[in-house]
């Protein structure tokens, strides 16, 4: 029998709230109906206050129910919209607003907020969340989920990998032993830079950024940076890759123009993703996220992928702009089913293990 989940996902780019009402068995995972709100820009300044700057207690509180009342709303709009009512939900997955994201050092941790509690009462549904903390616990990343989602779906296929373009990007490679980790960083230092010069949220279809030359010199530097040098498993966000990142690269150089370094982040975001799925034997690259809609972005990966087939994931029958909220869906799908998630080789945990903790509606 099929059961019907809500899963959400804002990502790291803080552009909107996805939303998405999925049908799943053990077998499939059919998504039935879809929502997507755009952040409120007042709270989407708080989130990046608190991420770039000093904060305090309150403020985190008061960002951690802010988005709870954000997802609430997203996940209420997409029950009028559509022909659902509150009761044939079973739960809803949310993976929540990364905040900071530390699973190294001598005190691992990683922190989402968007209140589960205080979701699960606005909406009346009871919540899963909570999904990384467990694996962070057992040594592993955290992150990435994804890989586990998309050998779900795409395990029938041949040498093939799925990359997601978010603010962060990551890769799947789906085989006898299933790999998966963040190649590093996706839209968000495009988004930063052209919201900063032009004033826009992104660069759309990656006009700005065709318009200008890449900076050798500058993309060298970027792709020597640590992180790009690490060996997977490896999960980042915006705690590093972030202004201070940007600004530490370019102030080497006297002037550089404006849409030269789009064209410059834009290769950086297209090379290291070729870069690293050229270590694998690999001849179809699925791609979803908000990156696959621009234009300029996907063709300089099948430039510099001239062997393998790059395509969305709707080529087989999955939307490219909800997969991440079908994601937690169906890991809360997993979770209410007591079902251990197949992680350990993704994140290096110490075992795979059953994600996410329940928050009950009454």
């Amino acid at each position: 029998m099929r059961n019907k989940y809500i899963g959400i996902m804002s990502g790291t780019s803080l552009d909107g709230v996805d939303v998405a009402l999925c049908e799943i068995d053990d077998e499939v995972c059919l998504l039935k109906a879809s929502y997507y709100l755009e952040f409120d820009l007042d709270l989407k300044e708080e989130v990046l206050r608190v991420i770039n700057g000093t904060t305090t207690i309150q403020e985190i509180g008061t960002v951690d129910c802010k988005l709870a009342y954000l997802f609430a709303r997203a996940v209420n709009e997409l029950l009028e919209n559509s022909n659902y009512k509150k009761e044939e939900i079973r739960a809803i997955g949310s993976h929540g607003q990364t905040l900071w994201h530390e699973p190294h050092g001598k005190f691992p941790f990683s922190l989402q907020l968007g209140n589960p509690s205080v979701l699960a009462v606005e909406t009346g549904i009871d919540v899963v969340a909570d999904f990384r903390s467990k694996d962070v616990a057992l040594g592993g990343q955290g992150a990435p989920f994804a890989p586990a989602f998309h050998n779900f779906l795409f395990s029938h296929l041949k040498n093939c990998a799925v990359l997601n373009i978010g603010g962060m990007a990551n890769i799947s490679i789906l085989g006898d032993k299933l790999l998966g980790y963040d190649t590093g960083c996706g839209n968000v230092l495009m988004d930063l830079w052209i919201k900063e010069h032009q004033n826009v949220a992104y660069d759309k279809d990656g006009a700005w950024a065709k318009s200008g030359e890449v900076n050798q010199e500058l993309l060298s530097n970027f792709l020597n940076d640590e992180y790009f040098l690490l060996k997977f498993p490896k999960s980042t966000g915006r705690e590093y890759f972030n202004k201070k990142f940007l600004i530490k690269y370019l102030e080497a150089f006297d002037k550089i123009c404006n849409k030269d370094v789009q064209a410059t982040l834009l290769a950086l975001t297209a090379s290291s993703i070729a870069n690293e799925i050229r270590q694998f034997n690999i001849k179809e690259l699925l791609v979803c996220g908000g990156g696959v809609r621009n234009i300029f972005l996907m063709e300089q990966l099948r430039e510099a992928l001239p062997k393998i087939k790059v395509s969305s994931t709707e080529k087989y029958g999955i939307s490219a702009d909800n997969m991440e909220a079908m994601i937690f869906a169906w890991l809360a799908h997993n979770r209410l089913e007591n079902e251990i998630v197949d992680l350990k080789t993704v994140t290096a945990a110490k075992k795979n293990i059953i994600l996410g903790a329940i928050y009950a509606s009454d």
